[in-house]
């Protein structure tokens, strides 16, 4: 699997170029995040946008790039109705309205996207950070685009916006235990492949301490 990772801005999340056809999230600096793509791939060969969760910084460029490209833009079910409301986006936070786009796909637990060469993204259902939280796995590659659910070194997403739920995203972390991840391509920060299992199972541990839950 061919992975480029984009950051465009300090307020950014990042942004992945999947083989070539897939971008995960999309940052706010549209300007910078298209000259990124372009520099590799012409950008009308991107099919599709797939938004890990609806927060204004993994959302706010979608609209354009999708407009630009021809890509169809994908977000879980349950973040449909965040996306679209100013407090729950956090676009408040950074002084600016939600997007008012329409996503093209709303995404389930477990449906498959392919990237060709007998790769695909599995959509797992990771609420907690927001409703419609989701993180994807690539089992070839064995790689984890965690969004905001997890982080290296056993950081955890946020709780305390609308739609954060403690329990929630205890659970789901406590998911992706589960899983052989030999990479983890976080929504902010640097990538990782350094024991990653361990990794997620510190933040699972660390979960269950901040949230006094046994």
């Amino acid at each position: 699997m061919n992975v480029k990772k984009f950051h465009t801005g300090y307020y950014d999340a990042n942004s992945y170029l999947v083989n070539g056809k897939v971008l995960i999230d999309t940052g706010i600096n549209t300007d910078a995040l298209i000259a990124e793509i372009e520099k590799n791939i012409d950008i009308h060969d991107l099919e599709l946008i797939i938004l890990t969760h609806c927060h204004y910084d993994h959302t706010a460029a979608a609209e354009a790039i999708a407009k630009k490209s021809g890509a169809k833009i994908a977000i879980h079910k349950n973040d449909v109705e965040g996306l679209h409301h100013n407090e729950a986006s956090a676009a408040e936070a950074f002084d600016s309205r939600a997007p008012s786009f329409e996503p093209d796909m709303l995404l389930e637990e477990g449906e498959n996207i392919p990237l060709g060469d007998e790769e695909h993204l599995e959509i797992i259902h990771t609420p907690g950070h927001t409703p419609g939280c989701i993180c994807l796995y690539e089992p070839v590659s064995k790689s984890l685009f965690s969004g905001d659910t997890v982080f290296p070194q056993g950081s955890i997403g946020r709780t305390d916006f609308i739609g954060g739920n403690s329990t929630k995203i205890s659970e789901s972390i406590q998911k992706l235990t589960k899983l052989d991840v030999r990479t983890m391509y976080p929504g902010h920060g640097e990538p990782t492949s350094e024991n990653v299992k361990r990794q997620i199972e510190l933040s699972y541990r660390m979960a269950k301490s901040i949230f006094k839950i046994i």
